[in-house]
Parts: structure tokens; C-alpha cells; sequence
């Protein structure tokens, strides 16, 4: 007795396109009005808690009263003297901070011999805040330009060590034995390929780095200084001006948004890949 083999019809799988897994962008328009919303329901409820007598201007000033301050200031001249004299100061401290974070991170993060001579310290380092060395600062560097620009170096050294630090140990061992491969040792090992790969870490501590900034800023200006937005907020509560202290707020505020646009035109520039990398 023989079994004859039954033959079996399969029936076709059919087949679904896969699911996509790239980013899908919202229309710019659409971007910028979510981006708005918050902002702009903070600002109506401020408006209108001030307008209806909800909020004493002498607790919250309107946004009516703030806008005049801010037209106040324009006109004298002081605002664009004030602004200038913060960017400099600021600008000058993230340079020499971030540089010394920078420099000290790569170090740290290339080399066990490194990471043992400079992490402990700068682990030290990061437990002591920075507003707490401002007495010493002033008996070292007086209160002048020098003490404010050390202040604000000293706070935005730390972001930017620790970020750098976890970004250059953080890069695929493979891509740097490739690199070894074509020849790269040394500086133009760290600088041509492991910078550029953390990248992501030090634009992330660059932000932060700016932002802390803002708070040694705000120290460094109310000593010994005559013009800064620091100062005014000094100013402004001498006087308890309650619309100078808000248009201070403001002004931090706008700079803050600021500093997040460009860094994230500057990612935009230097790591055009990133904006395809997540799935939304």
C-alpha cells in the first residue's frame, strides 16, 4: 500500500507596507502656533488678572506697565548699554569656561590616567556652588570685570566637563580603532573624530552652560557694578519698581529662548542627520 503524496495549495500572504519609521514634521506654521500656545495663555491670564484687579500691581505689574518700563529704558539709551555690558560679561565667561570644561573632558574621557588626575577634582568641584565662592572671589579679584567674569566661567565649567566627559566615553570604540586605522592618533584623533562624534553631549552642554550663566550673571552684576541687567534687578528692587523687576524677568526669559534657538540652529547646521534619527 503506497500513500500518494496529497499536494497542498498555500495561500499567498498578502503583503502591508511597512510602517513608517521616520520623523514626520508638523507644517512650520503649525510648529510655531504650538510652540506659542503656553506662552500665549500666560500672557493672557496675566493680562487679564492685572486688568481686572485680581492681581495688586503692587504684587505683579501689568504687562501694560512693563512695556512702558521697557520703552522707559529704550529711550534713555541704558537698555542697549545694559545688554552689552551683560553679553560681554557672559560671553566672556562661557568662552574661558566651556573652554577649560571642554579641554578637561576630552582629557578625562580619553584617558584612564586623565579621568584619574582631573575627575576627582572637577567631582569636587561640581559639589561646591558657585555662589557660595563669590566672598572668596571678591577678596581675590576685588569687584571688578575680572570677579564677574570668573564667577560665570567657574559655573559654566562644570556643565560643559560632565556632558563632554559622558559624550567622549560615550563614543563607539569601533569607529575610533577606524580611525586609528587611516592613520589618526593624538589631537587630530581627539578633535577630528571624538569631538565630532560627542558632539550631541557638548551642544546639550553648551545650552546648560548658557543658561547657568544667566544666574552667575545676575550675581556677578548686583556687586560693584553700574550697568548690567543685574544691576537693574538691584535697582529695580531698591526702588521696588515691581515693573523693572518684571521686565528683568522678561528679559531673562527672552534671552534664555534665544540662546535655545540658536543652539538648535547650530545642531540643525552641524548634525543635520539627528532631525531623522527619531521616530514621532
Amino acid at each position: 500500500m503506497t500513500l500518494e503524496k496529497i499536494p497542498t495549495v498555500t495561500q499567498p500572504i498578502p503583503l502591508e507596507p511597512p510602517r513608517y519609521l521616520g520623523s514626520r514634521r508638523r507644517p512650520p506654521g503649525l510648529s510655531a502656533a504650538l510652540r506659542l500656545l503656553v506662552p500665549l495663555v500666560l500672557l493672557a491670564a496675566w493680562w487679564y488678572g492685572t486688568a481686572t484687579g485680581l492681581i495688586s500691581p503692587e504684587i505683579l505689574a501689568g504687562p501694560g506697565a512693563v512695556v512702558a518700563a521697557l520703552g522707559e529704558l529704550a529711550a534713555t539709551g541704558q537698555l542697549g548699554d545694559y545688554l552689552l555690558a551683560s553679553a560681554q560679561r557672559a560671553g566672556l565667561g562661557v568662552l574661558t569656561g566651556g573652554g577649560i570644561g571642554l579641554l578637561l573632558g576630552v582629557v578625562a574621557g580619553l584617558s584612564a590616567l586623565g579621568e584619574e588626575l582631573v575627575d576627582p577634582t572637577m567631582q569636587m568641584k561640581r559639589a561646591v556652588p558657585f555662589l557660595a565662592l563669590v566672598p572668596l572671589f571678591i577678596s581675590w579679584f576685588g569687584v571688578e570685570e575680572t570677579f564677574k567674569v570668573v564667577l560665570i566661567a567657574v559655573a559654566a565649567a562644570s556643565p560643559m566637563y560632565a556632558y563632554t566627559y559622558l559624550g567622549v566615553r560615550g563614543v563607539d570604540r569601533k569607529i575610533v580603532e577606524a580611525a586609528r586605522g587611516f592613520g589618526l592618533t593624538g589631537v587630530r584623533l581627539a578633535f577630528g573624530v571624538i569631538v565630532p562624534t560627542a558632539l550631541p553631549n557638548i551642544l546639550m552642554a553648551l545650552r546648560i552652560c548658557l543658561s547657568v550663566s544667566l544666574t552667575g550673571l545676575i550675581a556677578a552684576e548686583q556687586i560693584g557694578a553700574t550697568e548690567g541687567i543685574g544691576y537693574l534687578v538691584t535697582l529695580a528692587q531698591q526702588y521696588y519698581r515691581t515693573d523693572y523687576m518684571v521686565l528683568c524677568v522678561v528679559i531673562y526669559a527672552v534671552l534664555g529662548l534665544l540662546i535655545d534657538l540658536v543652539i538648535r540652529g547650530v545642531e540643525r547646521v552641524a548634525m543635520p542627520w539627528r532631525g531623522q534619527v527619531t521616530a514621532r
